[in-house]
Order: structure tokens, then C-alpha cells, then sequence
């Protein structure tokens, strides 16, 4: 059975000094996480103003022909982001489990470096399909006066 000891204040402090990492991990996914969402923003903005564009209209028509690619660039960004968030919830739960082994005076390190190694490699992931959005963003006729 499990004995609830209250974490004295050495034990909090070295958590803390612990959890510093993680905590700065989950500050970096979330400021990436909402330049994921900007983006994916632009890509839904561009689409629709491509769907509102009239099939008889001549002089615009030819920019359907963007459209697969949008749909490319949009799944990158999808599975990025949701990457960044399991990402961002192993970080959470990393701290969580700190604390809560803590209290319950139970080893963690298993447990944490596993979540740490989830957590980054997800992150790596994102951070792959950011990059393979973005070459996909730079086409040729985007880069046309």
C-alpha cells in the first residue's frame, strides 16, 4: 500500500529544479503551437477565397488549380499541430507525475524519461511537417511579381 508522506521542502525544491526543463519544453510547444494555428489560418483563408472564386470567371479561374496543394500544405500542418499538443500534454504530464511521485514517495524516473522522450520526439515530428509545409509554401508562382 501506498503512504501519503507530505514532500518536505529539500524534496520540493529538487522537483522543481527537475521539472525546470519540461517547463521550459512546454513554453516553446506552446509558442510553436500558435505559429501552427497562424498558419493553418492563412492556408483556410486562402482556400476559401479560392472556393469563392466563380468557374466562369476567366481571368482568376486558373487559381483552382492551387487548391491540392493547400490541401497538402493543411494535412502537414494538422498532423504537426496535433503532435505539438500530445507533445505539450506528455510535458504536462512529466510535471504532474514529479509531483505526484513525490508526495507518494514512489521512484519516477522511468516514468518521466519516457514521457521526456515521447514528448521530444513528437516535437521532432512536428517540427518535420512545419518543414515540409513551408517548402511546399514556397512555389514558384508565389514567388512572382
Amino acid at each position: 500500500m501506498l503512504s501519503i508522506v507530505t514532500p518536505s521542502i529539500d524534496q520540493l525544491s529538487r522537483i522543481i529544479a527537475t521539472v525546470a526543463a519540461p517547463a521550459f519544453l512546454l513554453g516553446a510547444v506552446a509558442s510553436f503551437i500558435s505559429v501552427l494555428v497562424g498558419r493553418i489560418n492563412r492556408v483556410v483563408d486562402r482556400a476559401q477565397f479560392l472556393h469563392a472564386i466563380p468557374g466562369d470567371h476567366e481571368s482568376k479561374a486558373h487559381l483552382k488549380a492551387d487548391l491540392p496543394r493547400l490541401k497538402r500544405r493543411a494535412a502537414l500542418l494538422n498532423r504537426a499541430l496535433i503532435c505539438a499538443v500530445i507533445s505539450s500534454i506528455f510535458t504536462g504530464l512529466i510535471i504532474i507525475v514529479a509531483f505526484i511521485s513525490a508526495w507518494f514517495s514512489m521512484a519516477h524516473e522511468y516514468g518521466v524519461a519516457l514521457l521526456f522522450i515521447g514528448a521530444l520526439l513528437l516535437f521532432c515530428s512536428s517540427l518535420i511537417d512545419l518543414v515540409r509545409e513551408a517548402r511546399i509554401s514556397l512555389h514558384d508562382s508565389d514567388l512572382q511579381a
